[in-house]
């Protein structure tokens, strides 16, 4: 009887494990693999260059020099003409005049219903390059009474590097100083003017001058 019992108690054991799901061992974890990361790199934009087909014998210019010959002769020949180096350039055309009180004088004018008259001589010259026309010499005094006929003499025409003397008088108070002032005019235009405080006697340096009016190179 117990031999059954205990059959019995093994069959239903038996039983209980073919109903039941049989333990699983325990899982061991494992660490995941991991992916290897991309490297990304910037790949440049490579462009091929152009391609150009290049001859076997590449195309050269030759220039070459024109050797004159016989046949070749100019129709006319050159002519070159030699000009002389001057000294001076040449100058544009100028007035210019310079003056000479050579001295003064007093005398009586009956002539000319004058007392005292006071005469002075002056030598203009024209040192410039162009002719002075109607040139004039005009004298003035600071005690002058009337005008006299003979205060401005004048000349047709003065020509480049010439002079010419003048004679000019004043009526001037008797025995007096009179201080003078002389003028040199072109065409009524005034070149030069010279004052004299005291005009020296030209009785004392020779007398009068001879070659009064008259034109003469310059000295």
């Amino acid at each position: 009887m117990r031999i059954k019992i205990v059959l019995i108690f093994s069959l239903i054991l038996a039983s209980c494990d073919s109903w039941e799901p049989n333990p699983q061992p325990l899982p061991i974890w494992t660490p995941v693999p991991t992916q290897t990361p991309q490297i990304l790199t910037a790949t440049p934009l490579i462009i091929q260059p152009p391609t150009f087909e290049f001859s076997a014998t590449p195309s050269v210019v030759i220039i070459t020099p024109v050797t004159p010959t016989n046949t070749e002769i100019p129709s006319s020949t050159p002519t070159f003409t030699t000009i002389a180096p001057t000294d001076t350039p040449p100058q544009s055309p100028f007035q210019a005049t310079t003056m000479d009180i050579l001295g003064c004088n007093t005398s009586i004018d009956i002539l000319h219903g004058m007392g005292e008259v006071t005469n002075a001589y002056v030598t203009i010259k024209n040192i410039g390059t162009t002719d002075l026309p109607n040139t004039c010499g005009l004298l003035r005094a600071i005690d002058e009474g009337r005008e006299h006929p003979d205060k401005k003499v004048c000349v047709s025409n003065l020509p480049s590097q010439n002079q010419v003397t003048f004679k000019l008088t004043v009526d001037s108070t008797y025995k007096q100083d009179t201080v003078i002032q002389v003028d040199v005019l072109s065409n009524d235009l005034i070149l030069l003017r010279l004052d004299k405080q005291s005009c020296r006697d030209i009785d004392l340096f020779g007398g009068a001058p001879a070659d009064i009016g008259i034109i003469k190179p310059v000295q």
